[in-house]
C-alpha cells in the first residue's frame, strides 16, 4: 500500500506519512474529527487524559512567570534534570554505586524529537532494529544516512520471545554498533523485564553495544508485581554503560499535548544529543518544563502508574475477550502499553487482513491501525513484497472503558455482517 505524498517542487523529496498518520488522514476523510462522539478511536496511540481513581489530580492550569517566556536551555532546566535523574535513582537506584544527575539528562521536545536527536548524532554503524516494531521508526531510521539499518524479525510461532542469547548473536553476526526498541513494545506488548532485561543490559555492555530503549510505556504493566519497569535498574555505570533511556509525560503521565520528554543516560552522550537539539529544534518550550516538575516527584508518580495499572488492566481484559469472542487471536496478550496485536486470520473476507478490516471499520466509525504498518521498511531497502503482519491489525484500549465496549459492539456488527 502507498501511502507516500508527493512533491511537484523541485528540490523536494516525497515524504510519506507514518502509518498512523496515514490511518487518521484517512478517518478524517471518512467523516471523523478529534473528540467526534460517534467516532471510536482504537487507532491513535494516545492514553485517556481524565481523572483516574488513585491518581494524583489533573493538572488544569499551568501558571507562567514572566522570566518563563525566555528560552530554556536546549537540553532543558536544570530542576527538570535535576527531578528527572531523581525519580530514576529512587526507582531504579536505591543503594547503588552509581547514580544519575542532570548531566545524564536531556529534555525534549516529545519523544520522537528525543529519538531525532539521537539517530543525527549515531556515526558510521549497523543499527538493529525489531519487527515488529513502533510505526515512526521507519522514517527515523532512514532519514539520516550515516548509519545502516539492520531489521531483526521477531516470529509469532515464538510470540515475540528474543532471548539474551539471540541478542548477541545478532551484534556479533551484524556487527550492531546499536540496537533501537520499545519495551514494553509497540505493538505486541511483549515485556524484556527482570533477569531478562538484566542480561540483555549486561550482553549491551560487554558487547559495547548501544541499547536504545524506548520505555513510553513503562507505566503500563501487567505482569509481575513491579510498580515499572526500567533498564536503568540494571545499569552498573551510569556514565559507562552503553544505555539510552527515552521517555516523557506523553504516555506513562497521560499528558500527550505538553510534549515533554527526556533522554537518559551516559553524559558524554547526552552531551552530543543536546547540541544536536541546537540546531534541530532549540529546545522544548520553558513554562511547560516548569510546570512538569510537580509529576515527577517519586510518590506522585508512582501513584500515577499504579492507578494506570489498575484502570488499563481492566480495559485489556474487556478488550482481549471481546476480540476472542470475534475469532480475533491475540497471542501473547499484551504483558505492557496499551494495544492488542490482534491475528485477523480466521476472519471471513475481506476482514482477514489488516487494510481490509481497516477500510471496514471506518464504516462502523471505529479506527484501528493495520499491522502492515508496523513491518518497519527503513529507506524502502527491502523488496516490495506483501508484508508479514498483513493479517494483523493493532487495537489500543488507550480510549476510556465505555468507548473500548462500544468499540467491541461495533466490530461485532463489522464482523457479524460479513459471516
Amino acid at each position: 500500500m502507498d501511502v507516500r505524498l508527493t512533491s511537484a517542487h523541485a528540490g523536494f523529496r516525497p515524504v510519506p506519512r507514518t502509518g498512523v498518520i496515514y490511518v487518521m488522514a484517512e478517518a478524517e476523510r471518512h467523516g471523523w474529527v478529534a473528540d467526534h462522539p460517534d467516532w471510536v478511536n482504537l487507532g491513535q496511540g494516545a492514553p485517556e487524559i481524565g481523572p483516574l481513581p488513585g491518581a494524583p489530580p489533573r493538572i488544569e492550569s499551568v501558571a507562567i512567570d514572566p522570566t518563563h517566556h525566555e528560552y530554556a536551555p536546549v537540553g532543558g532546566t536544570g530542576d527538570l534534570r535535576d527531578a528527572v535523574a531523581h525519580l530514576y535513582n529512587q526507582r531504579y537506584r536505591v543503594g547503588k554505586r552509581s547514580q544519575y544527575t542532570r548531566e545524564n539528562v536531556s529534555i525534549s521536545a516529545g519523544g520522537r524529537l528525543a529519538l531525532t536527536r539521537i539517530a543525527s548524532t549515531l556515526g558510521r554503524t549497523h543499527v538493529g532494529h525489531f519487527l515488529p516494531d513502533y510505526t515512526a521508526y521507519e522514517e527515523l531510521l532512514g532519514t539520516f544516512a550515516t548509519f545502516v539499518p539492520i531489521p531483526i524479525l521477531l516470529e509469532p510461532e515464538r510470540r515475540y520471545a528474543f532471548s539474551a542469547d539471540l541478542l548477541e548473536a545478532e551484534i556479533l553476526g551484524r556487527g550492531l554498533g546499536a540496537v533501537l526498541l520499545s519495551n514494553p513494545c509497540n505493538p505486541t506488548g511483549k515485556l524484556i523485564a527482570g533477569a531478562q532485561l538484566g542480561e540483555w543490559v549486561g550482553k549491551a555492555r560487554s558487547l559495547g553495544c548501544t541499547l536504545i530503549l524506548d520505555e513510553f510505556y513503562s507505566h503500563y504493566v501487567y505482569v509481575g508485581d513491579a510498580t515499572t519497569v526500567s533498564a536503568a535498574a540494571h545499569v552498573d555505570d551510569v556514565d559507562a554503560d552503553p544505555v539510552l533511556i527515552v521517555d516523557g509525560l506523553t504516555k506513562n503521565f497521560r499528558y500527550p499535548g505538553w510534549r515533554v520528554a527526556w533522554t537518559v543516560g551516559p553524559r558524554d552522550i547526552i552531551a552530543g544529543i543536546t547540541s544536536a537539539g541546537s540546531f534541530l529544534d532549540g529546545g522544548c518550550p520553558h513554562p511547560l518544563q516548569r510546570a512538569a516538575m510537580p509529576l515527577l516527584d517519586p510518590a506522585a508518580a508512582d501513584a500515577e502508574a499504579r492507578a494506570i495499572q489498575a484502570a488499563f488492566r481492566a480495559k485489556r481484559n474487556v478488550m482481549l475477550d471481546g476480540l476472542e469472542a470475534l475469532g480475533i487471536r491475540v497471542d501473547p496478550p499484551p504483558q505492557g502499553g496499551f494495544y492488542c496485536w490482534g491475528d485477523l486470520s480466521r476472519l471471513p473476507e475481506p476482514l482477514r487482513t489488516g487494510m481490509g478490516f481497516f477500510r471496514a471499520a471506518l464504516d462502523h466509525r471505529v479506527i484501528v491501525v493495520p499491522g502492515e504498518f508496523f513491518d518497519i521498511n527503513p529507506g524502502r531497502r527491502r523488496a516490495e513484497r506483501p508484508s508479514r503482519f498483513r493479517s494483523y491489525a493493532r487495537f489500543s484500549f488507550g480510549p476510556s472503558m465505555e468507548s473500548v465496549r462500544l468499540a467491541m459492539r461495533r466490530l461485532e456488527e463489522l464482523v457479524r455482517g460479513h459471516a
